[in-house]
């Protein structure tokens, strides 16, 4: 008999120190168990809140840091019969490549060849060649620039329209040799 009061004794004292430990981390200055209890559940509830505030404040600093320091690097080099056009992002670029494609169909070139990749950033090389149809001008390497860059800030103005923030994605020109 003595062994069984003395272990609830031992229970009682480590339940409420507990209690006091708990009672301490949540700021509670209730007394009762139940009250100490509920008061714990509220504060859980608070920081709960509060890792999912921060986690939205990450990712958004860690968009807009992205969207500001990812430049497109555009590179268009002269071919026999056409162009080389390379694209390339860290970041993904939903809905560039209709904007490239767009900008190959105002320029007047096919595309012979092309290779897209979007699972770890963009990148898009293409070999575009004058159509037959085309006007008779004869493009050159800074004309299929212009057009491509003006295809890319296109794009990068409708992702900004499409953004809440408006902290949208501006690309900076990176030409590479």
């Amino acid at each position: 008999m003595k062994n069984v009061v003395s272990r609830e004794r031992k229970m009682a004292a480590a339940t409420y120190k507990k209690m006091r430990t708990l009672r301490s981390i949540t700021n509670s200055h209730a007394h009762s168990k139940t009250s100490i209890i509920l008061d714990a559940t509220k504060y859980i509830d608070e920081l709960k809140h509060r890792v999912e505030r921060i986690n939205q404040e990450i990712a958004m600093a860690q968009n807009s840091t992205c969207q500001k320091s990812c430049p497109v690097q555009l590179r268009v080099e002269a071919q026999d019969k056409g162009f080389l056009i390379k694209v390339f992002s860290e970041r993904c670029c939903g809905g560039l490549l209709v904007f490239l494609l767009e900008a190959f169909e105002e320029l007047g070139l096919d595309v012979f060849q092309a290779r897209v990749s979007c699972s770890e950033g963009f990148l898009f090389e293409a070999v575009g060649v004058k159509d037959d149809q085309g006007s008779s001008e004869c493009l050159n390497v800074q004309d299929v620039k212009r057009g491509v860059w003006k295809a890319i800030q296109n794009w990068s103005n409708q992702v900004k329209e499409r953004t809440d923030e408006g902290n949208a994605y501006v690309p900076s020109l990176v030409l590479l040799s």
